[in-house]
């Protein structure tokens, strides 16, 4: 472990293959796989993961930004390469020459996007079915095939499929499993428009993560599986119908051990006041590390499989916990942040759930500073 041994990250990829296997099971042979890669693979390593998904024979990706679809490029070959987001018109070429599908976020955007280049430049076009964020928005399927028509006509432009994201696929309240159903009948209504006005495009998705789980149509060609191919929930803690397990674990070293008496306090702004003869322990990890200051006095790490709380606030780059249960606690050892000890396991959403956030921005925020080490036997 080349790492200084301070806080590291580290990343199963023997597991990443378990989850999209078992994902899989869940999918007709009509939908494929879209991993979602974007936010250097929410924060696992985009390299690592992008190669052996590419292994397992994963072909399509999904980013946000043209930045990061340069990078899966370079890492991938001959995959095929999703913008979900917006690109500015003047990289249309750039777009263009590294053969990159880029999402098309409006009418205006993609006249001028036509007009930005003289090469061909492969296209999906978002629609806005309910999530209110970009994307043609139509109050009728008609109108909606219309406008798909009208981007059709634009030179330069190669429009290979439309899709749409769910806004509340994850829930189980009954208004919101509706308002999903209504979100992916608009999609297919216009895409069947299309199809009988002898227009047949190559994809239709509407299928994220949560999409998969509880919303699963072979009629999405694509499925851009994001946060369960991580091991983590779309919903915590609503269940998911397959068992996924955590891909990263969080783990950081005790620097010192001391005991404490009534009336000591800990950490800045004396928040913590002993009320009786304690044993603290320092850990090397803070909110540099992308262990958040909201976790100060709230969180919990295992330590030899004790759970031990967060005492005081947390730093920029140390931590307090109290070790009082805890045999033998001496600086060296280590403490797991996020990942599994003996019968216990904390999770990314579970400590998400401790202040107010979810999984995918605790996995994300996890700053570069902390180096991933890979297994993969």
């Amino acid at each position: 472990m080349k790492n200084h041994k301070r806080a590291w990250a580290e990343v199963n990829l023997c597991i990443l293959e378990k989850n999209i296997n078992t994902i899989k099971k869940g999918m007709s042979s009509e939908t494929e796989i879209m991993a979602v890669v974007k936010a250097d693979a929410y924060g696992h390593g985009e390299k690592e993961i992008i190669n052996k998904l590419s292994d397992m024979g994963v072909t399509y990706f999904a980013v946000s930004n043209l930045d990061e679809a340069l990078s899966v490029r370079k890492i991938a070959e001959n995959s095929e390469i999703l913008i979900l987001g917006y690109t500015p018109p003047e990289y249309a070429k750039e777009i263009a020459a590294n053969n990159i599908t880029q999402c098309i976020v409006s009418e205006e955007y993609a006249e001028i996007l036509s007009k930005s280049t003289d090469m061909t430049v492969k296209c999906h076009i978002k629609i806005d079915t309910g999530m209110g964020r970009i994307g043609l928005k139509y109050k009728t399927p008609s109108e909606c095939c219309n406008a798909v028509k009208e981007i059709m006509k634009n030179k330069n432009l190669d429009i290979e499929g439309i899709f749409t994201h769910f806004a509340v696929a994850d829930s189980d309240v009954p208004e919101n499993i509706d308002f999903t159903k209504k979100q992916a009948a608009f999609i297919k209504s216009v895409y069947e428009e299309l199809c009988n006005e002898g227009i047949k495009l190559r994809h239709i998705h509407f299928l994220n993560s949560a999409g998969v789980s509880y919303h699963y149509d072979s009629v999405s060609t694509l499925a851009r599986i994001g946060i369960t191919m991580y091991g983590l929930y779309p919903n915590y803690p609503l269940a998911l119908p397959c068992e996924l397990e955590p891909v990263m674990e969080f783990k950081a070293i005790v620097s010192d051990v001391k005991t404490i008496y009534p009336g000591d306090s800990v950490s800045y702004g004396r928040t913590f006041i002993a009320r009786e003869n304690m044993k603290v322990a320092t850990v090397t990890v803070g909110y540099a590390d992308g262990y958040s200051r909201l976790l100060s006095s709230k969180g919990f790490v295992l330590y030899k499989g004790v759970r031990c709380a967060i005492t005081g606030r947390v730093c920029m780059d140390q931590m307090m916990i109290d070790v009082s249960e805890v045999e033998n606690a001496r600086a060296g050892d280590t403490v797991t942040l996020i990942g599994r000890e003996g019968s216990d396991i904390i999770t990314a959403d579970e400590l998400a759930s401790w202040y107010g956030t979810i999984g995918y921005e605790v996995v994300c925020g996890i700053s570069k500073r902390v180096p991933r080490i890979y297994i993969d036997k």
